[in-house]
């Protein structure tokens, strides 16, 4: 790699030799009155001169060039390849507008200043036209689908349906709680589980945490996805694009799921506010558990354990073997007793759900 890359540059300097040295020479003479030999102006002369130049600077900055190009490398791996596409086809837009400037530019007609202006402006609109196309990807890809939906409503009579995916997208929260598991070994999860990088990033975070509660939190959860990827059948996607102008994790999910049309799957409650004001679909894992919960109806009676106060005056705080909490009314002086109690109301939110009742008259 060092050789190619002094190699590189002494080719770039014998290049640049050739074309520039004659004219820098020519300038330096009409600005000093001083002449110059006329070997020292051919260009087999010239060209030795700028690649010994580049040849001297490659030595210096070899090292660099490789360190930078392992690192344009890792990231060019990961990178998606729809990101990889839209970049590429900036880069091409970007050297376009940059021919068409320099073409400006040769009219003028400036000694040697036509060439370095040309050089800086390829380096500049090739740089912008990258760097616009990768940063609007999601914005041209939104386009591009309108453009093809347009054309295929324009050939068929019905209006086009964009299908909806099966692909679910789990959260930070859902893999760390752990049920989603159980859930997929069951069979009744159909589709493949994306979990995004920017997820697996933020679990490392966790997990590297000093406070231990967090620490084993962060733990739990990278043991929770590597059992995900051992379940038989159970495919499991490693989504490795990134939306670097978003910085919260729940957007970002939900920006993912709107653009495979995926399902966010979540136990967070505010994270389920948000999808639905966004229209994006979302299976809140409490939902399914409080679903499959044994079913409680007003006037039913139960045997429950009072285990501490309420935040009402004079409540008492039982919980069910299933962990659902139950709010015994004139409960708080029979804390640490075994009571009869009829429940009065059940209470059902995506957070959870809660059971109202009152001790069993004697």
């Amino acid at each position: 790699m060092k050789i190619v890359i002094r190699i590189f540059f002494a080719l770039l300097g014998l290049a640049l030799g050739i074309l520039l040295l004659p004219e820098l020479f020519q300038l330096i003479e009409a600005a000093t009155k001083m002449a110059f030999p006329e070997w020292l102006m051919t260009t087999y002369v010239t060209g030795t001169i700028g690649a010994l130049i580049f040849l001297l600077i490659g030595l210096f900055i070899t090292d660099s060039v490789i360190r930078l190009l392992r690192f344009l490398e890792e990231k060019l791996v990961k990178a998606p390849v729809a990101d990889l596409f839209f970049g590429t086809f900036g880069l091409l837009v970007g050297l376009v507008m940059a021919f068409l400037v320099s073409m400006l530019i040769e009219l003028v007609g400036i000694p040697l200043l036509s060439n370095v202006l040309t050089m800086i402006v390829a380096v500049l609109f090739g740089y912008l036209g990258f760097t616009v196309g990768y940063r609007k990807r999601h914005e041209l890809t939104k386009v591009f689908l309108r453009n093809n939906n347009n054309q295929t409503e324009k050939k068929a009579a019905e209006p086009v349906v964009v299908e909806k995916s099966n692909s679910k997208v789990l959260d930070t929260s859902v893999i760390i709680d752990g049920r989603i598991t159980d859930i997929a070994k069951t069979g009744f999860v159909e589709g493949k589980l994306i979990v995004p990088q920017f997820v697996i990033g933020e679990l490392q975070y966790i997990a590297d945490s000093s406070d231990t509660l967090k620490r084993n939190r962060g733990r739990r959860g990278l043991d929770v996805l590597k059992e995900l990827q051992s379940i038989p059948g159970m495919e499991v996607e490693i989504y490795d694009g990134d939306f670097e102008d978003v910085p919260e994790v729940d957007i970002k999910l939900i920006k993912l799921a709107e653009l495979i049309k995926g399902i966010v799957v979540t136990n967070d409650y505010n994270l389920n506010k948000v999808c639905e004001v966004r229209n994006v679909r979302v299976l809140n894992i409490n939902d399914l558990a409080n679903a499959v919960k044994q079913v409680v109806i007003p006037g039913e009676e139960m045997t429950v354990l009072v285990i501490k106060e309420g935040k009402e005056q004079k409540q008492g705080i039982a919980y069910l073997e299933d962990g659902t909490m139950v709010v015994v009314e004139e409960g708080k002086h029979l804390i640490s007793k075994t009571i009869g109690v009829v429940v009065t109301s059940v209470l059902q939110t995506s957070a959870g759900r809660m059971i109202f009742a009152k001790p069993q008259e004697k």
